[in-house]
């Protein structure tokens, strides 16, 4: 009886290994498959800078080199300023993101006033519209209205407070014990004391998230300065990435360059700010 739960147990360990092994692989897989892209991206970047037809692609470059690095500052006078333009959008964006979606957010969870719940539900449903189909209307408001082609401000303003960080804040905010600010207002602060001096010191998790997701969605951001940019000039670095693509082929190499470039700000962000963005997935878990 002994040998046999001995055989047993030596059964079980190898089922314990096999499955160990099978998901060690698959995982494995999976990365290598997540990963290709980026692989694919930083290994075209040392290719031939010269321009290629889209049957000639392979997965690597048969020679190796800097020239697409130094093709892609030398392709357009606004190469550099591409990047100088999304910096520009992707700050102000985090900025006015972090002051009137967190504000909002703190009003809607500790301010008691008329409307409110009709309010957030209606930034409830904005968050529900697709983005695609807001563009039409916004274009015609920004673009046409407006006449703010070409501009940071037609850039920036579309971003400046989006209804998801607003609802992010509003979660985080409503488990502050209400207790705080109630005992804020018997020592005669106001709200925007009351936020500035209570609220913000216990909100530096929220506010670095909703940062780190808003850097990361306006420095990729395509579609819309696509349609509100029509000069090299205020190109930002995705909508200037679409100019080394011609009608029978590609500057992929340098193009690829510039997106490896592109890209080093949302590496540096996202490596330096993990801890925060980590925490921030069971953020919206928060029951108000």
């Amino acid at each position: 009886m002994a040998s046999g739960l001995y055989s047993q147990h030596l059964n079980n360990r190898k089922l314990y290994y096999i499955r160990q092994v099978v998901l060690v692989v698959f995982l494995v897989l999976f990365a290598l498959i997540s990963l290709f892209p980026i692989v694919y991206m930083i290994a075209w970047s040392f290719g031939p800078a010269i321009e290629a037809a889209s049957t000639s692609y392979s997965i690597f470059p048969k020679s190796w080199s800097l020239d697409s690095y130094k093709a892609f500052i030398d392709y357009n006078q606004y190469s550099l300023r591409w990047l100088f333009n999304s910096l520009v959008v992707a700050v102000f964006t985090v900025l006015g993101n972090v002051i009137f979606a967190g504000m909002a957010g703190y009003a809607f969870a500790k301010i008691n006033f008329r409307g409110r719940k009709v309010l957030f539900f209606m930034v409830l449903v904005a968050m529900m519209i697709p983005y695609q189909v807001t563009q039409v209307p916004l274009y015609i408001l920004i673009v046409k209205q407006f006449k703010l082609t070409n501009t940071f401000a037609a850039l920036i303003l579309p971003g400046i407070c989006t209804s998801y960080n607003i609802f992010l804040s509003k979660q985080f905010f409503s488990g502050i014990p209400t207790a705080l600010i109630e005992s804020a207002k018997i020592e005669g602060c106001g709200h925007l004391k009351t936020y500035g001096l209570i609220v913000l010191p216990l909100s530096k998790t929220i506010l670095a998230v909703m940062a780190i997701n808003t850097f990361l969605s306006s420095w990729n951001n395509f579609f819309w300065p696509f349609l509100a940019t029509s000069t090299d000039r205020m190109f930002t670095i995705q909508v200037g990435l679409k100019t080394f693509k011609f009608a029978n082929g590609t500057l992929l190499s340098p193009m690829m360059a510039g997106a490896c470039i592109s890209a080093i700000p949302m590496f540096i962000l996202f490596f330096s700010l993990q801890k925060y963005f980590l925490e921030g997935v069971t953020v919206g878990a928060v029951k108000g």
